[in-house]
């Protein structure tokens, strides 16, 4: 006897679509959504897994932990944007299991028979053995690390503004970033903005030149995946900004308000009341367990090493993309970065290689466009490179705005952030530093 079969539920229930193949998805990010794009309206029965009901664009998460945007001005709900679909239904929940056989996932209690699977479950964040480090110094990974980020920050400067003690001020006002990539990089340039203009403008107490940003790194320069030479712009803007470079310095302890950095000179100890974490990316370890259901193999880091189509040894059906997997079938064989571009790329050519086997017909193979890397490393000033032509200043954030812009999934959400960040720039203020949990 077959096993039994989970349909979709339509309204009206669609015979045609009981019969058609299933397309799995897990993970409703850049990848996965792009997939489900593809996918709405073709002749297949598509599921949507996710364990949030919401598409995060992460690439602006830091600008909520600032307070200039809101949370719902970078999520969107995902039955807002793919639900209406007609084959397409999404779920609520955590896949907990693999069951390669039988083709089934385990999820919700319940396990769930698909023809085809994409595992698109993202990324979270590793700090190197050290998971006790997290409730010291949060991530940047979810609208809940930038909440988390927010209160620390506003309440820090609230108590300052009542402290008598100067001791305990600057503690209050010092904040250290740990990770000189595109996020930590963003985050302290925001940060120190923030610190500054608000204290200056809407604290009385508080002496904004008492405001202290350090961004900690292990290397010798800030973005050391971009250009040496817009690495040096970005960091000489956020040294003139204010921000303090610690280069060369590698995380020994973090503590209650404190972090033990080792540097060549030797041991320095940075006091802070906020510490933020962006240094480290740890797959969903649904990875792991594939490897272990499946003899699959991983990379280092966790990442599911796959072939040209993304498939996985001796099972075809299963595709791993986006930071989830490893792809180095690249003309430089280095494997594609955990980032929105070639996330986006993989979820949609995954989805056309599915329909295109289904209907017997040919598809090209996988051919990753590049259209470059940017940072923003202050107001109006970010770097860029595009495809070799590097920009950096008023012109690269322009650059950056657009580039955001056309990112985000959402219509309502590209006008309600641009107009967030023209007033930003015409009053300096931030619309978003409420506290909302004491």
């Amino acid at each position: 006897m077959a096993p039994e079969r989970f349909f979709l539920e339509l309204t009206p229930p669609s015979e045609l679509l009981r019969e058609a193949p299933h397309v799995v998805i897990v993970g409703g990010g850049f990848a996965g959504l792009q997939a489900a794009h593809a996918l709405a309206g073709k002749a297949v029965r598509v599921t949507l897994i996710d364990r949030r009901n919401f598409n995060l664009f992460q690439p602006l998460l830091y600008q909520v932990a600032t307070g200039l945007v809101a949370q719902t001005d970078v999520a969107t709900p995902l039955r807002q944007m793919v639900g209406q679909a007609s084959n397409l239904q999404i779920l609520l929940g955590e896949v907990d299991d693999i069951d390669p056989t039988n083709q089934e996932v385990v999820f919700n209690n319940r396990r769930y028979r698909y023809d085809h699977l994409i595992l698109a479950a993202g990324s979270g964040s590793s700090y190197f053995g050290h998971d006790d480090w997290q409730e010291l110094a949060p991530p940047m990974k979810t609208l809940e690390d930038a909440q988390v980020i927010r209160h620390k920050i506003i309440s820090a400067l609230e108590e300052a503004e009542q402290t008598p003690d100067p001791e305990r001020r600057r503690l209050l006002q010092s904040v250290v970033v740990i990770g000189g990539g595109p996020t930590g990089c963003e985050l302290a340039a925001s940060l120190n903005d923030l610190m500054h203009h608000i204290v200056e403008r809407e604290f009385k107490q508080v002496d904004p030149n008492q405001c202290r940003v350090t961004l900690v790194d292990p290397g010798d320069r800030v973005l050391r995946a971009m250009d040496p030479q817009l690495s040096k712009a970005a960091g000489d803007h956020l040294k003139r900004s204010g921000v303090e470079l610690l280069l060369g310095g590698r995380v020994k302890t973090i503590e209650a308000n404190s972090v033990v950095v080792t540097t060549s000179e030797g041991e320095r100890t940075l006091e802070a009341s906020t510490i933020c974490w962006t240094a480290g990316v740890a797959p969903s370890p649904l990875g792991k367990l594939l490897a272990e259901r499946t003899g699959c193999s991983v990379d280092r880091g966790g990442r599911v090493v796959v072939g040209p189509d993304f498939s996985i040894p001796g099972h075809r059906e299963i595709r791993v993309v986006g930071d989830l997997c490893s792809y180095s079938h690249t003309n430089d064989g280095k494997p594609l970065p955990g980032m929105a571009g070639p996330a986006v790329q993989m979820g949609g050519w995954v989805a056309e290689d599915i329909l295109a086997n289904l209907q017997g017909r040919d598809h090209s193979p996988f051919s990753f466009t590049n259209f470059g890397s940017m940072a923003v490393v202050g107001p109006l000033f970010a770097v860029a490179d595009l495809r070799g032509l590097k920009v950096w200043g008023p012109l690269g954030w322009l650059l950056w705005g657009v580039a955001h812009l056309a990112f985000i999934p959402a219509s309502e959400n590209r006008i309600t952030l641009l107009t967030k960040w023209l007033w930003m720039i015409a009053t300096r203020e931030r619309p978003a530093l409420l506290i909302t949990e004491r």
